[in-house]
């Protein structure tokens, strides 16, 4: 990993952990991918090795991660999804090669071929995002209910009524801001 970037917020569904390279939309944003080496660095840890990313490709897989998530920003409030996010979601789907394969757990991986491009890594996370937003698997989209951060994730809990895209993060951060607040409450009322 590369010193002096942010930690990446790594997740179990791939889309929705590509749309966190940038976090804290609503607030001071975060850009995690902010060169084009970093992007090759997240890809890898997804699986998804490439050898090199260009600042055009990065600039694709940028226009491809804001897509997704107003796409699925859409969907998790059941609105009309954006033509134009849809169109680019659709688009990166079909430019790239990459082969489903099945692992001895029985689950489902992608391989990219030996001199895969970014553009076969994105197809990967496009082919994602269109099976979380069209209801193929199991869970629910939802938004974090940070007034700050707001990202999509994919809410697999048994209740599918998970409020944080990262508890380590967003909710931590709320639950804190809670506790203080009654701190302060409690301080007020005990001097009265």
């Amino acid at each position: 990993m590369r010193a002096g970037f942010p930690d990446f917020r790594l997740g179990t569904v791939l889309a929705t952990s590509f749309t966190g390279t940038l976090s804290e939309r609503h607030g001071t944003a975060v850009e995690r991918i902010p060169t084009p080496h970093r992007l090759v660095d997240w890809l890898a840890l997804y699986g998804l090795a490439v050898d090199s990313c260009t600042p055009a490709q990065l600039d694709l897989a940028r226009e491809l991660r804001e897509s997704i998530h107003a796409a699925a920003t859409a969907a998790a409030i059941q609105e009309a999804l954006p033509a134009p996010a849809v169109q680019v979601i659709n688009d990166r789907s079909v430019q790239g090669r990459a082969a489903a394969i099945l692992t001895p757990e029985g689950k489902r991986r992608w391989q990219l071929g030996p001199a895969s491009r970014v553009e076969d890594a994105l197809s990967v996370i496009a082919a994602d995002a269109i099976s979380i937003i069209a209801g193929e698997r199991d869970g629910k989209l939802a938004l974090c209910a940070s007034p700050t951060c707001r990202a999509a994730f994919f809410d697999t809990s048994q209740s599918r009524t998970r409020k944080w895209c990262d508890m380590n993060t967003c909710g931590n951060r709320q639950k804190k801001a809670r506790f203080n607040a009654n701190q302060r409450k409690n301080a007020r009322s005990a001097v009265s």
